[in-house]
């Protein structure tokens, strides 16, 4: 396995990291524990989830899986820097008109404390926004974070799905308080996802933010399951197939010269590029997981990105000169 900074703070997490949405929804605990077991065994130390993943009624059921998964013991919870997310419903009654989704400091504490409890440990060395809310100033947000990092429940801060400008504000607000502020942005990048490349990569990097990839591969269209009979469990992945069927079946083509997997293909593309830190492999079971250690020794020559740019056209390049003359 190979590793990387997580932004510009001094953790060194793996170069892939192990998604457990799936986890209690399509995941049982057994197979979950066996993921978890391989994952450590293959030098993957980063570890991503949310509050809300079981969802609905059963929001938290993964953290729970983790935290039964961790109380085995074994340097399980030493070896994993965990990340975890806040900010949606999570259905607690008590909450009143507070159990909206937002990222006040009132949620910060209680998210917090549910989900270390949930996850049976004591601090979590990367907590998330799950999404952004301007609602909220920088002032409570930067001064709960404090708290918590202040109180060791939380080493560093992320986000998830904000704009570039967001980044931005946040950096800027953090370096006014004199503190870190942002070490990563989780979004969603991908080939046929590529307008983070406009802003919101370019404002990650200048700013030291560790870009964390989640839904690398579009729901599995670019690993080629829809075309091998083995997806399409979401409403509308047949239509979404359907609409870029030339470009996966130019893409299929390409992997096959290179003899290599659609969804290596995909995973190594975004390594490739110097903004990310590490894409989130989402996998189901303990085989989808040991397929997906091949990428970290898939490597992509020149003449292959610029096919692949052929394919996935991206926005143009960075802002503004994608738009501007």
């Amino acid at each position: 396995m190979k590793y990387t900074y997580l932004g510009r703070s001094g953790l060194k997490v793996s170069r892939l990291c192990l998604g457990t949405m799936n986890f209690g929804v399509d995941t049982d605990e057994k197979e979950a524990f066996k993921i978890m077991d391989a994952a450590l065994d293959a030098g993957i130390n980063f570890f991503d989830t949310a509050n809300i993943y079981g969802w609905g009624e059963n929001a938290g059921r993964t953290e729970e899986i983790i935290g039964r998964w961790f109380a085995q013991g074994g340097g399980r919870r030493e070896r994993t820097v965990l990340a975890t997310k806040f900010y949606g419903d999570m259905s607690d009654k008590n909450d009143g008109p507070n159990r909206d989704g937002g990222l006040s400091s009132y949620k910060l504490r209680r998210h917090l404390e549910g989900s270390l409890k949930r996850l049976q440990t004591d601090h979590i060395e990367l907590y998330q926004m799950h999404h952004v809310d301007r609602n909220v100033s920088w002032d409570e947000l930067w001064n709960a974070f404090s708290a918590a990092q202040t109180q060791g429940k939380i080493g560093y801060v992320g986000a998830s799905n904000f704009a570039g400008w967001d980044l931005a504000v946040a950096q800027g607000e953090a370096k006014a308080r004199g503190v870190l502020g942002l070490v990563s942005e989780q979004h969603k990048y991908n080939l046929l996802c590529r307008l983070p490349e406009l802003e919101v990569l370019p404002a990650a990097q200048g700013l030291g933010i560790g870009v964390i990839p989640w839904s690398p591969l579009d729901g599995g269209l670019l690993a080629g399951n829809l075309k091998r009979g083995g997806g399409g469990k979401r409403s509308g992945d047949v239509a979404r197939f359907e609409k870029h069927a030339a470009q996966l079946d130019a893409y299929a083509k390409l992997c096959d010269e290179l003899g290599e997997r659609e969804d290596v293909v995909s995973l190594a593309w975004l390594l490739a590029n110097p903004a990310v830190t590490a894409p989130i492999i989402g996998v189901r079971t303990l085989e989808q997981f040991e397929r997906s250690l091949r990428v970290v020794e898939a490597e992509l020559g020149e003449a292959t990105l610029k096919r692949i740019d052929e394919i996935f056209p991206g926005p143009g390049g960075e802002a503004p000169r994608a738009y501007a003359w």
